[in-house]
């Protein structure tokens, strides 16, 4: 998670890197696990196999160029996208719990205060898919483990049951061995080598099962902010119906 790039920017789009598709609207790889269950590093993950990706995104534009959306609002508005990029695959990441609660009781500790209804400073669309997801202005106390454990279960189980039977979705835990492997397989992508991504742990590994690189760990929340890369896409990137959202509501 983010908070830098969850603000409302009003900058310029210069030299905006552009999706590597042929046709803007097919094969996009949206991953829908909640926060703290290895978006940031998925995202790092395919930006070193040379997708354009976007950690968050917030406007149609972001949406057009990146192949690939991690986090806010794909979490909370699957059902949507999956309309809307009916080619589309998904990726959902499933976190133990109990690496996961005081992950998730951190990140809110610090985001709250932003994710205000009326004040906050976040992205208005930030701020509703976390709303959906985690009734954070519906609960007194959002970050109470019994509450989160049930919005976690609630989640993956309206996941589960909705790509049931599809071969478009797929559920890793990026803390497995092997599981960069499996997400690059069911992706279409081909293996790295250890030459080519270094950031990949691939040393100590035999044969091809690859591991994500381990970002975003204790109390960092900014380590998509911090690495640098030119196929990274602004959440908040500027096009044709400049910084526009899609038009359709959630459930």
């Amino acid at each position: 998670m983010t908070p830098k790039l969850t603000e409302v920017s009003t900058s310029s789009q210069t030299a905006m890197p552009q999706s590597t598709l042929k046709n803007e609207q097919a094969n996009k790889v949206f991953i829908i696990g909640l926060p703290r269950t290895g978006t940031t590093s998925v995202s790092v993950a395919l930006l070193e196999q040379g997708l354009t990706v976007a950690h968050q995104a917030f406007t149609k534009q972001a949406f057009m160029l990146a192949d690939a959306v991690s986090d806010a609002p794909c979490f909370s508005d699957y059902r949507q996208l999956d309309v809307l990029f009916p080619n589309a695959k998904f990726v959902y990441l499933d976190r133990p719990l109990d690496k996961w609660l005081p992950s998730m009781q951190m990140l809110l500790g610090r985001m709250m205060v932003h994710l205000d209804k009326d004040t906050g400073r976040f992205h208005p669309v930030m701020k509703r898919s976390f709303n959906h997801c985690f009734d954070i202005w519906q609960i007194e106390d959002v970050a109470d483990e019994a509450h989160l454990t049930a919005c976690y279960q609630r989640h993956q189980q309206q996941v589960l049951n909705y790509f049931a039977g599809r071969d478009d979705f797929i559920s890793i835990d990026i803390s497995i061995a092997g599981s960069l492997t499996a997400l690059l397989q069911f992706i279409g992508l081909p293996l790295p080598s250890e030459v080519e991504c270094p950031q990949l742990n691939l040393s100590h590994l035999n044969g091809p099962q690859l591991n994500f690189p381990q970002l975003n760990m204790g109390r960092n929340v900014a380590s998509w902010d911090e690495y640098k890369h030119p196929n990274k896409i602004s959440a908040n990137a500027s096009g044709p119906d400049k910084r526009k959202f899609f038009d359709y509501r959630l459930d």
